[in-house]
């Protein structure tokens, strides 16, 4: 028996269109300011510890394209209950991540990255566990390298280095997130 659907195949071509068009500029203009500031901050942190811009920008597209596509799925209802109880946990996750950070920047010497380590690898964990009925193993693949960016180490050791290149943009991440918890988007 087919079981063809207009809205599952209208939703497929706009998560493939949208997939398409992920690139800073485009983030932007799907975000509002405080948030296309924090993709921005994230981008310069990315390209100047890796050195590298044409990964900075890979990080970033993927990471646009992962929230675009987990949008498209919020919006259409494609979340069962149990997922969407791992998408609220996912939430807190990273509401808490959030605040971890925030706290780690303000508070001289209170830095632990083996704690950011783990947030960030949990959230990413609950993030797969999401998506991984929904989206195909290269989205999956683009969540885990967003994330095993974000959580390498080196560059946390770099971004929470007071003295560091790396902490003024920290301190405009933090200042956005800090913005975005304010405002109940995080």
């Amino acid at each position: 028996m087919e079981t063809f659907s207009s809205k599952d195949l209208a939703m497929k071509a706009q998560k493939k269109f949208l997939s398409h068009m992920a690139s800073k500029s485009m983030a932007q203009m799907m975000v509002d300011d405080t948030s296309g500031e924090v993709l921005d901050e994230l981008y310069r942190v990315s390209k100047l510890h890796t050195g590298n811009r044409a990964e900075a920008q890979k990080v970033l597209k993927n990471l646009v394209k992962v929230a675009v596509k987990v949008a498209i799925l919020i919006r259409h209802d494609k979340f069962s209950k149990d997922e969407l109880k791992v998408a609220q946990e996912f939430r807190k996750k990273l509401h808490n991540g959030a605040m971890t950070a925030i706290s780690f920047q303000e508070v001289e010497y209170t830095f632990d990255k083996a704690v950011m380590i783990e947030v960030l690898t949990e959230c990413r964990d609950l993030l797969i566990h999401l998506v991984e009925n929904h989206l195909t193993p290269k989205s999956v693949g683009r969540i885990q390298h967003v994330f095993n960016h974000y959580s390498d180490p080196d560059l946390l050791t770099h971004l929470y280095d007071p003295k560091g290149t790396l902490w003024p943009s920290l301190t405009k991440i933090c200042s956005g997130l800090n913005r975005m918890i304010e405002e109940n988007k995080l």
